[in-house]
């Protein structure tokens, strides 16, 4: 399986880079995805949520009438939950979100995704950016040239790029990862999937292992 390597300007190069097949062309697996996924959203959550219980409420813990003969219900304080400005009964409490998922389940969500961008053609390589500086008008001159203009796109780099992370960085619509770092959630997310020529075997090798 091989794709064609484009130039920033969108012109083909007369390059091929070999995909491996075994993770661009794979039968998504639907479970797997959603797993990684959802782990991805909860690894974003706070978790900071807290409501007070009724022993850390304010307020004075004297019985509000006797037990029996009233006629009415028993009470107990003022802070009964039943009461309005009252506690909440098993209220949330800060927690961590954060659940841990095998490396090769990630792996498989990962080859689910990219083999479902290619299928749709929504896969692109590129050969490597190298601005002299960070300049966003020259990174939206890339998108328009690329066709990816209004569209959202993730672009992959090989190594760390600075300049070309900086460029893109006020870009709502375009966001920049290195190989390394991108999730299946990233993927999905994305409209298109650029990746610069050399993460194609960098993304191979790591998810061979």
């Amino acid at each position: 399986m091989e794709l064609v390597v484009l130039d920033r300007s969108g012109k083909e190069t007369g390059r091929k880079v070999a995909l491996d097949e075994t993770i661009f062309g794979v039968e998504p697996n639907t479970h797997a995805v959603y797993l990684e996924v959802k782990q991805y959203l909860a690894s974003q959550r706070q978790g900071t949520h807290k409501s007070k219980e009724r022993s850390e409420l304010s307020g004075s813990t004297r019985k509000l009438h006797r037990q029996k003969g009233t006629g009415g219900s028993r009470k107990g304080d003022i802070n009964n939950p039943l009461f309005r400005g009252g506690a909440r009964v098993f209220g949330p409490k800060p927690r961590d979100y954060r659940f841990k998922l095998n490396k090769s389940l990630k792996r498989i969500a990962k080859k689910s995704v990219l083999s479902q961008k290619l299928k749709e053609n929504n896969l692109k390589i590129v050969e490597d950016l190298n601005f002299e500086v960070p300049k966003t008008k020259d990174f939206i001159k890339v998108l328009q040239d690329l066709g990816l203009a209004n569209k959202k796109t993730l672009f992959v780099l090989g190594k760390s790029n600075k300049y070309v992370y900086l460029s893109s960085r006020n870009l709502k619509d375009a966001k920049v990862l290195e190989y390394n770092e991108i999730s299946s959630y990233d993927i999905l997310k994305a409209n298109e999937v650029v990746l610069f020529e050399s993460s194609v075997e960098k993304i191979q090798e790591n998810l061979r292992k």
